[in-house]
């Protein structure tokens, strides 16, 4: 946990059209007995099981049910209720509130809790949520509306389908209802087949699998679906998914002071961590998310647990696989100081000049074409900040993206300032 923000990266799934075997759900793995740190995807062994009868009206099989069947895997998903913790992100950092002016996280921005939470909390938020699209990635159960009704689910009322949810993240996310057979991994949300097609664009399913809910993404104007801003790898940088959104004009809010229509990124995990050296080398989310336990009969299994490596043993043996016998959370901190440390200087940098454009449109003094050009850079300025700042792992998914990031906006915060 740094600076109120965790590092993680979790599994949740989307699309249906497709099949991937992963190594995931149980296994029984051989004898004798390994430690937990030496088992690979090799000791697995997958087993069969029907899907039990689902008691949810729109045929969600609930984790609940699948635990007879899976007891480890329910148990671990269990565990993260435990993770609780939270912070307001407004009140660690006040120029938060200034930078979000006349939008909704500037009433309210909290850490997420363990995904147990996650239905439960965005009913919670002080943020304004009039239609159904906010529960995009919260439950199982509107992402089944979805692949029943298509889009028109996005735009149904927020409070008239929360009352139908059931649950919160849960397996049907990642496996549809056939959970358990081989370990297999469908993609149940519509909008990553939409944005990636049907090979969707050679990602592994198993970084699909998180990456689904932990990306960026934009509720399309005109249906209010959600929508991916790119369509490979390559475009999953922050400038080319800037180019995307200024070329179809999109903008999440217009802040009435300056009279900028800003963008409010949302939390770019998979796009940065695919941008990275961890990807490059052939890494999934489960490497560092999901650590591989070990039951007392031998079954052999991937927590469900999802958790920072830096507190899990068996998860930090994979890291010394390549960093060797290096302090591995004093490595990680530092990184995260770094970017947070730099993620504050920008980011007041960013609320001087919100205030002084602001005070330049109400002043008057300069012309709407000068002015016009204030906007684009404080525009530009603002979305690699937040690109930077709401990606969770604070630098240490891809550190030189968050660099770059905080250098860009930095840049074009003085070259808006000298035109003021």
């Amino acid at each position: 946990m740094k600076n109120g923000k965790t590092l993680i990266a979790t599994v949740v799934m989307v699309a249906v059209t497709a099949v991937f075997v992963l190594a995931s759900p149980m296994l029984r793995g051989p004898e004798p007995l390994k430690d937990a740190d030496k088992l690979t995807r090799e000791d697995i062994e997958y087993m069969q099981y029907d899907a039990p009868q689902a008691a949810s009206p729109d045929g969600v099989v609930s984790a609940q049910e699948w635990s007879a069947l899976y007891p480890q895997i329910a148990a671990t998903m269990d565990m993260n209720k435990d993770n609780e913790y939270h912070v307001s992100y407004l009140e660690e950092s006040p120029y938060l509130v200034n930078i979000y002016e006349g939008f909704g996280f500037a009433k309210d921005y909290e850490s997420a809790r363990g995904h147990s939470y996650c239905l439960e909390d965005v009913a919670a938020t002080e943020r304004p949520h009039a239609l159904a699209n906010c529960l995009t990635c919260k439950t199982p159960n509107f992402t089944k509306l979805v692949n029943d009704q298509g889009h028109s689910a996005y735009s149904m009322d927020f409070g008239e389908v929360y009352a139908q949810m059931t649950e919160s993240t849960s397996c049907y996310n990642c496996h549809g209802n056939e959970a358990g057979n081989e370990g297999k991994l469908v993609v149940t949300h519509d909008y990553v087949t939409e944005a990636l097609g049907e090979t969707y664009a050679g990602i592994d399913p198993s970084v699909l699998s998180c990456g689904q809910c932990h990306i960026e993404y934009y509720f399309a104007p005109e249906d209010k679906a959600t929508t991916m801003p790119y369509h490979d790898v390559a475009s999953m940088h922050p400038t080319a998914i800037l180019a995307y959104y200024d070329e179809i004009g999109f903008a999440d809010w217009t802040q009435e002071s300056t009279g900028t229509r800003l963008l409010k990124a949302q939390h770019p995990e998979m796009e940065t961590f695919l941008l990275g050296k961890h990807a490059a080398l052939g890494m999934n989310c489960a490497d560092c998310h999901m650590a591989m336990e070990i039951d007392t009969d031998g079954t052999v299994y991937h927590s469900h647990d999802w958790v920072s490596p830096l507190e899990n043993e068996t998860l930090l043996a994979n890291c010394a696989k390549c960093h060797q016998d290096q302090d591995m959370t004093a490595f990680v901190h530092r990184i995260q100081d770094q970017i947070t440390g730099r993620e504050t200087e920008v980011g007041n940098q960013l609320s001087e000049l919100k205030d002084a454009l602001a005070a330049a449109v109400a002043d008057g003094q300069m012309s709407e074409e000068e002015l016009e050009a204030v906007r684009k850079l404080y525009r530009e300025a603002q979305w690699y900040f937040d690109f930077c700042y709401v990606e969770n792992a604070e630098g240490a998914h891809n550190s030189s993206l968050a660099n770059e990031c905080l250098d860009t906006s930095e840049m074009l915060i003085e070259e808006a300032m000298e035109l003021l």
